[in-house]
């Protein structure tokens, strides 16, 4: 018989100081990604800052491969819905630029001046533009709270457009947060402001998938217990819902590190996402 009571949800949820030198991050991605960045602009391979729509962050990056894309891949950003933007991330864009597809990389408006609803639409509005500009098939995926919202764009109340729902082909939500319930016992809730209503609402374990829908949950085996519960809890109830899915937990990641292969043309991660 085994037991488990969390009794300290702000510590579940803790990455940074439950991390051997978690301190370096987010500070790390920084300068990778800003090469990256430079690397792509300096080939013309680079649209930044592309509008989506009115507020100040709704403004997405577009990286380019050589020749014509095969399709459009989606990152969405973590940071609890209430920090850090984009600009963090732009060198993970290299493993499916290499592999020949354009990767979309879109910035979202933070907690408080919203609620985790108007990000689900701002997102969702932010592919929309995306694929507007990209033909083929598309991939989403994205990190922590970017998992939920990669989530969030295959559950029943998908802001997406009929036509945009169609193209999406394979979801991969990383270390995702699929039941936003928890999240109400934190003391970033002062910030997010979840009610249950909104959390009803807007998790996508507490939601139905788009028929068709095919899901991976993949997580670091080296993360808080939270993230990894979290990570089987979404591919445990979708597949009961008819979705296609998988859970995996990659061996000796933890929450900062386990988005590193989307940067490797020939990782796993990588090659999961783009995988037919």
């Amino acid at each position: 018989m085994i037991h488990h009571k969390v009794t300290d949800w702000n510590d579940a949820y803790s990455n940074g100081p439950n991390i051997p030198g978690g301190d370096r991050w987010p500070a790390a991605w920084v300068e990778p990604a800003a090469a990256y960045r430079a690397d792509l602009a300096a080939a013309g391979r680079a649209r930044l800052d592309v509008s989506y729509g009115a507020r100040e962050r709704n403004r997405l990056d577009l990286f380019m491969p050589a020749g014509t894309p095969k399709g459009l891949v989606v990152y969405v950003h973590g940071g609890f819905w209430l920090r850090l933007d984009k600009s963090f991330w732009s060198h993970l864009a290299r493993g499916a630029v290499e592999s020949g597809w354009a990767v979309a990389m879109p910035g979202y408006t933070l907690c408080p001046d919203v609620f985790i609803a108007d990000i689900t639409r701002e997102i969702g509005a932010a592919i929309e533009k995306a694929a507007g500009e990209i033909a083929g098939p598309v991939r989403l995926t994205g990190h922590s709270a970017g998992g939920h919202l990669a989530a969030r764009m295959i559950s029943a109340t998908s802001p997406l457009s009929e036509a945009t729902r169609a193209r999406v082909a394979h979801t991969v939500s990383i270390s995702g947060v699929h039941d936003l319930r928890p999240m109400m016992r934190t003391a970033m809730n002062a910030t997010l402001r979840l009610d249950d209503a909104q959390c009803a609402a807007e998790s996508p374990a507490l939601l139905a998938p788009l028929p068709g829908a095919r899901l991976t949950c993949w997580v670091g085996a080296a993360e808080r217990a939270e993230f990894v519960r979290q990570n089987a809890l979404l591919a445990n109830i979708w597949t009961g819902l008819g979705a296609e899915t998988t859970a995996y937990e990659e061996p000796n990641r933890h929450h900062f590190d386990v988005i590193d292969g989307l940067a490797d043309a020939g990782h796993p991660l990588l090659r999961t996402l783009l995988e037919v």
